[in-house]
């Protein structure tokens, strides 16, 4: 028999198993270079994102504040004079009507003072009265004693005129005629001289009456200052309105200034808002804001800045409605208002979202266009409201991006979406 030799197998099993390990390394150390040196992936639902559309259109910053209805101004009641709480006429939240008393306190001090400073009225007024009466008696005294001269220069002008006529016919000497003549210039004299004092003593009585009359009139200006002050003790509503706040209870001592109470106007209302520091150097008066109730929406204006930053690091302004205010508002109502931080301007806007918490605005998931993967791409934003962010850089409109969370992606690169 022939030996014959038989032909060779190519493809053994050895040689197959072999080939097979070598391609099994190679594919497990493409697929490890492939996944660690290319960018990450991470396989998402689409019904688990938010995706948005980024657009232009007209974009305001604004910020939302929260505001009271409060009066539209308020009278601050103090007391303008100590004294005890004695009884309250009204309770807290009354309506008021101007006039109307509200409550007393009793001040014995000044009660005293003015029983004292009525008898001063009545002592001035008894003197000025007594000295009226002296003065009226002098001026009789003195009148008489002018009727008296009057007379007496009379006859002593009679006298010395018949003696002038007997001297000049040589009836009577010289003598005699000129005692007549000394006698009527003597009463001449006199009665100028009573004339003047009678003019001198109704000088002197004018005089004495106006500082009589002048130390009546300051009495009784200081007992109708004293009267005030008394009557001050009964406080009364200064004008129409509620009055609030009002804690002072009987039997409680109020000191000079002390406050007593409001009184709010109840004829408007404003509205008290609180902003955070952050924007002090941002608001200013004149600031319009907006507040929505149901399908209405109504414009307030800031007519007031306090500057004054509280102990909640907020500061404080007050808005006052543009053109009609809202009716069924009431005092104490809480506002959620949009307050405006610039005008309105054309911009490219992306909505507000998750998103931002995780990348600070930096950077955003754009989607492709085929919508199958979403690719972190840089972007740049700058101020916002309560809606939108307004885009300055990375986005253009018409892209659609993902405005959802990001904190479960960690650093993933790429989103593959799954619809």
């Amino acid at each position: 028999m022939v030996d014959r030799a038989l032909p060779k197998k190519r493809w053994t099993t050895k040689r197959l198993l072999t080939i097979g390990g070598i391609l099994g390394i190679l594919l497990l150390i493409f697929g490890s270079y492939y996944y660690t040196s290319g960018k990450s992936r991470l396989y998402v639902d689409y019904d688990r994102l938010t995706v948005s559309t980024v657009h232009k259109g007209t974009f305001q910053e604004n910020i939302p504040v929260n505001g009271m209805v409060v009066p539209l101004y308020s009278i601050y009641l103090d007391a303008t004079e100590g004294g005890r709480m004695e009884e309250k006429y009204v309770e807290d939240g009354a309506i008021m009507k101007k006039g109307q008393p509200i409550l007393r306190l009793s001040n014995t001090n000044l009660s005293l003072n003015m029983v004292t400073q009525e008898t001063n009225v009545y002592n001035n007024l008894t003197q000025m009265r007594i000295a009226s009466n002296a003065a009226l008696e002098n001026t009789v005294g003195k009148l008489n004693a002018d009727a008296d001269v009057e007379s007496a220069l009379r006859e002593a002008e009679r006298v010395y005129l018949l003696d002038k006529k007997l001297y000049e016919e040589k009836a009577i000497g010289l003598q005699d005629y000129r005692s007549a003549e000394n006698l009527y210039n003597y009463q001449r004299r006199k009665k100028k001289l009573s004339e003047q004092i009678l003019v001198q003593d109704s000088v002197a009585n004018e005089q004495q009456l106006q500082q009589a009359k002048q130390t009546l009139q300051g009495a009784k200006d200081a007992l109708k200052i004293i009267q005030e002050q008394v009557g001050e003790l009964v406080v009364r509503a200064p004008i129409d309105g509620q009055l609030t706040s009002m804690t002072a209870e009987i039997g409680e001592n109020i000191n000079v200034g002390e406050r007593l109470g409001q009184l709010d106007v109840l004829t408007g209302f404003k509205v008290r808002v609180d902003v955070d520091q952050h924007y002090i150097s941002r608001v200013f008066t004149g600031q319009t804001a907006t507040w929505t109730n149901g399908d209405s929406t109504y414009r307030l204006k800031i007519v007031k800045v306090y500057t004054q930053v509280n102990a909640n690091g907020t500061f404080q302004v007050d808005m006052h409605f543009l053109g009609a205010v809202p009716s069924g508002i009431r005092r104490g109502q809480t506002l959620q208002i949009l307050l405006a931080l610039s005008d309105e301007k054309q911009a490219v806007m992306v909505p507000k979202g998750g998103f931002f918490q995780n990348t600070g605005g930096n950077w955003i998931f754009k989607m492709s266009d085929d919508g199958k993967i979403a690719f972190k791409t840089d972007i740049t934003l700058g101020n916002q409201n309560t809606d939108y962010y307004e885009v300055i850089s990375g986005l253009k409109p018409g892209d659609n991006v993902i405005t959802s969370s990001y904190e479960s992606y960690g650093t993933i690169q790429e989103l593959v979406i799954k619809k």
